[in-house]
């Protein structure tokens, strides 16, 4: 279906004034905040729900990230939530009324050694018995679907063959965002911009209010959606996520003719290339070491992306770098999300997504939204418990997150 082009966003949406209380405030005005207030109103009924943002809606890392949407992931537990994500991402544009420009062609996953193909093709038998679209690409085969990428042996990582997800791809990220602050804003959730979280009231194990620079909101639910700095809010409550945030790259080129169809990744030399809609080349490398939540990344990451990626595409070695910029990556021990309640009544957490956030933003929004009102998990988001780090009932999903996605 196709759509014009969305106008402004400030017509989109109004700016109200905070109320004193709301049934549900969700910290956090990025897409993942936005998809959570969507699905309470429309799968739930609630839309007493005020979204608190500090600065403007979709500026934190929904405006920084590389836009990569797949499913294709090991466990089952990553796969059922990321495929329910991708089915819901499939009908977004319909369900919003409102273009995001999702495209779906396709994500390679490129193989440079033996243990890389053998990791590969177990992760394609996984997939395929979780019903998730995957193959397994011979080099030649890898070179018909991108004819870009340099598949010659006498290179230092010559590609041995690829995982290919057909359906994933790319869309726009900040018309996602619009699109669910539009959606949710029109059924009466609260969009509350410039509006920072400096701590949450606790009385007898139960939440009670969050205390913001533009007053204290009391609250019958407090749901964080903060990514890294879901931590810094839920340490005011008394809470402490296992979560270290990082700088993770990114940049553009300057605008190029198509030549690039599909996304291409590598976790061996750390890059992953994908053409965006207006023909900028979109590139991500592996996180930065050091914690911080500074949006700026390190020269010698970016220096390394480079090599890596004229080495896969000599082809762009002419092409110039428009920008650079960083997002904050919340991980976990296990690499993989926190999504459900807290030791705090009340006090709920989405945190930890790492560099698969946005792929994820319908699907956890949906989840989370379920776990908000019915005060337990979606099976799908089940698994992501802050308790499984006490059990020990981890979803490691580090070789997934070796490299941005």
């Amino acid at each position: 279906m196709t759509r014009d082009v969305p106008e402004h966003p400030d017509w989109l949406w109004s700016s109200p004034e905070p109320k004193r209380s709301y049934d549900v405030v969700i910290v956090g005005g990025g897409g993942h905040g936005l998809a959570t207030a969507y699905y309470l109103a429309k799968n739930h009924g609630i839309t007493d729900v005020a979204v608190l943002e500090r600065g403007w809606l979709a500026g934190g890392n929904m405006a920084r990230n590389t836009t990569i949407i797949r499913s294709n992931y090991l466990w089952d537990e990553s796969a059922g939530i990321y495929e329910h994500a991708l089915k819901l991402w499939e009908g977004l544009e319909d369900d919003l009324g409102y273009p995001i420009l999702f495209s779906q062609r396709g994500v390679l996953n490129l193989a440079h050694s033996l243990q890389d193909v053998r990791d590969s093709v177990r992760r394609v038998h996984a997939n395929r018995l979780n019903g998730v679209d995957a193959e397994w690409l011979t080099p030649e085969e890898v070179k018909e679907v991108c004819p870009i990428v340099n598949v010659s042996p006498d290179v230092r990582y010559p590609v041995l063959g690829a995982t290919y997800q057909p359906r994933a791809g790319i869309a726009k990220h900040d018309y996602v965002a619009w699109g669910f602050a539009r959606a949710a804003a029109a059924m009466g959730v609260h969009l509350i911009e410039n509006c920072e979280v400096t701590g949450v009231e606790v009385a007898d194990g139960r939440v009670q209010a969050v205390q913001t620079t533009r007053g204290r909101i009391a609250a019958g639910t407090v749901a964080l959606s903060a990514a890294g700095h879901s931590s810094v809010v839920a340490a005011t409550a008394g809470v402490e996520l296992p979560v270290q945030t990082h700088p993770l790259q990114a940049l553009v080129s300057e605008l190029l003719e198509p030549v690039h169809p599909t996304v291409v990744m590598s976790n061996a030399v750390h890059v992953y290339v994908s053409q965006a809609h207006k023909g900028e080349l979109v590139m991500g490398a592996g996180i930065d070491p050091y914690n911080s939540y500074r949006q700026r990344g390190a020269f010698h990451i970016i220096e390394r992306q480079m090599s890596a990626a004229l080495e896969l595409f000599p082809i762009f070695a002419r092409a110039h770098v428009l920008r650079t910029w960083a997002g904050i990556v919340d991980v976990t021990p296990d690499a993989s999300p926190v999504v459900g309640t807290t030791p705090v009544d009340g006090l709920l957490v989405n945190c930890g997504w790492g560099t698969g956030g946005f792929k994820a933003t319908p699907g956890v929004g949906w989840c989370y939204a379920h776990t908000i009102a019915h005060g337990e998990p979606h099976p799908l988001n089940a698994p992501f418990s802050l308790e499984r780090f006490t059990t020990g009932a981890l979803v490691d999903e580090h070789g997934a997150a070796a490299v941005a996605h």
